[in-house]
């Protein structure tokens, strides 16, 4: 087991971690930038070390910094966490070049399974659909014509989408061809923005799928652990808005499908840690879209369905090359829905009420006092809750986010209570596009 582990990220997912290694007996090192000095993580990891000043190109993306952090705390290994460098192979390579653990996949399957263009080759190899798409392709010379061409032939309206993000960064759909070349540009400066790297790829849009995604983890020896899927199909520019567990659109039959084309995949490439493979789902029919290398966001509906650690057996598959879970499809238990909570303003946080009851659980940052700079990603807490069945959850999420107060700042929390009250959520038969279908409706409300 190792003693000292490096979280090379912040907010709630670095808490997360922190959690579980302290459960593990596991030494913690927090890096923080001057803006997050007085981050919750910060407080409760047995070490912190500034790593540079608020942009996360200064800090929080600065490899050798991370590194040297690591070493001169003597750290045995580094947690990635969620976006920033989580799937960057550089990064993983740096690592272990410099005798120390990635918490994650070996850097030669980040790159390929980082890499959506690449991603998309290896899923076809093992069977699995795709949507029509492209490879890489550039708005500058040539590629311009190029990326004309293709797009032309797959058909309007087509998606850009990042080769090496993902969480809605370096997204943009296109309807016309003279705004393909724009749209190209702008997502590949996002792109470099947000993940260091700018390359772009093109997909034919589907107007209203589900998203949905299989969690996985594996020890790297052939063993693939199944926790179930997730629908994430409720989102605002790409960007998740609820998450549950399992999906209301997913049949048996179709989530032994998924299953059967992921295990081989995952098996074959000796995967080890965490990760997502997801779909596209339409008309009855799923689309094989990125593997996510990394443990996500929305992992807590997973843990709640099916009562493992997920951080937990992410470090023991790393670590050890085990993992305390049975090979193949879990046992599911219940019902569990996750809202993101998003600050709607940067500012302090006056009051922080945080709600309770059995099945209810609040992962976060925040505290009263503490400030939530303007900096980084919007999103300062998870409220997950579990229930016997989605209708049981839906009543307790509902009574969660009634009892959830955020003072001090402004906060999405009414709006995700009017998302989940509402008929056609509860029904539960909908597509990506369905929050722009209601989006004024709730966002008019303060």
């Amino acid at each position: 087991m190792i003693k000292r582990l490096l979280i090379a990220n912040r907010g709630e997912i670095a808490v997360r971690i922190i959690r579980s290694c302290r459960e593990m007996g596991i030494e913690t090192t927090a890096v923080y930038s001057t803006a997050d000095k007085d981050n919750l993580h910060v407080r409760l990891a047995d070490r912190a070390v500034c790593i540079g000043p608020a942009p996360s190109a200064k800090s929080y993306l600065v490899k050798e910094n991370l590194i040297m952090a690591a070493l001169h705390t003597n750290c045995d290994a580094i947690h990635p966490g969620v976006g920033f460098l989580s799937e960057n192979a550089g990064f993983a390579r740096l690592v272990e070049e410099q005798g120390l653990v990635f918490i994650g996949p070996a850097p030669e399957v980040i790159e390929l399974l980082g890499d959506k263009v690449r991603a998309r080759a290896t899923a076809q190899k093992y069977g699995l659909p795709v949507t029509p798409g492209t490879g890489a392709v550039t708005a500058a010379g040539n590629g311009a014509l190029e990326a004309a061409e293709a797009a032309a032939k797959l058909g309007f309206p087509v998606i850009i989408k990042a080769a090496a993000g993902g969480g809605g960064k370096g997204m943009r759909i296109v309807r016309r061809a003279e705004d393909l070349a724009e749209n190209i540009s702008l997502a590949s400066r996002e792109a470099e923005s947000n993940f260091a790297d700018g390359t772009v790829f093109i997909e034919k849009y589907l107007e209203n799928p589900r998203h949905v995604e299989l969690q996985i983890v594996a020890d790297g020896k052939g063993n693939v652990a199944i926790l179930g899927e997730r629908d994430c199909t409720v989102q605002k520019n790409h960007q998740k808005l609820i998450e549950e567990s399992p999906s209301p659109g997913v049949t048996e039959e179709m989530r032994n499908a998924m299953a059967a084309g992921a295990v081989p995949l995952f098996r074959e490439l000796k995967y080890r840690g965490a990760g997502t493979i997801e779909f596209l789902v339409e008309d009855g029919e799923f689309y094989f879209m990125e593997v996510n290398a990394r443990v996500q966001v929305e992992h807590p509906v997973s843990e709640y369905v099916s009562g493992a650690d997920i951080i937990r057996q992410q470090i023991l598959a790393c670590t050890e090359g085990r993992m305390e879970l049975e090979n193949g499809q879990a046992a599911l238990n219940g019902w569990s829905i996750e809202c993101r909570i998003n600050a709607l303003s940067p500012g302090t946080v006056t009051r922080l009420e945080i709600p309770g009851g059995p099945g209810v659980r609040f992962d976060s940052f925040l505290y009263t006092g503490c400030t939530v700079p303007p900096h980084y990603d919007s999103m300062i807490a998870k409220l997950i809750v579990h229930g016997l069945n989605r209708k049981h959850a839906l009543a307790r999420m509902d009574r969660s986010l009634r009892e959830l107060v955020v003072e001090g700042i402004k906060t999405n929390i009414e709006r995700q209570r009017l998302i989940i009250n509402h008929p056609v959520f509860h029904y539960g038969v909908f597509g990506t596009s369905w929050y722009g279908d209601i989006e004024k409706e709730v966002e008019n409300v303060h």
